[in-house]
């Protein structure tokens, strides 16, 4: 059987259907017997349709009421990684 770590790893083959049916037989077995992986699951779900209801919206407003200070805090952050 996989382990937790296995799981997290293929979780978005598991949410996008694109796991080999052997792989997609190994995750639905752990999550049978792992219910803190079935909570990791329902989270990882709920963060997906937040994160598409969040660049989905239409307001032109939203995008410029963004506080200056957070762009240049991302923007600097974004340079360090570079």
């Amino acid at each position: 059987m996989i382990t937790c770590k296995e799981l997290a790893d293929f979780l978005a083959d598991y949410v996008s259907n694109e796991l080999r049916p052997e792989q997609l037989a190994e995750f639905e077995r752990h999550m049978r017997v792992c219910p803190p992986c079935v909570a990791y699951l329902n989270t990882y779900r709920q963060t997906i349709t937040l994160g598409k209801q969040a660049i989905c919206c239409d307001d032109e407003k939203a995008l410029h009421d963004i506080p200056e200070e957070l762009v240049k805090a991302i923007l600097a952050a974004n340079s360090r990684r570079a």
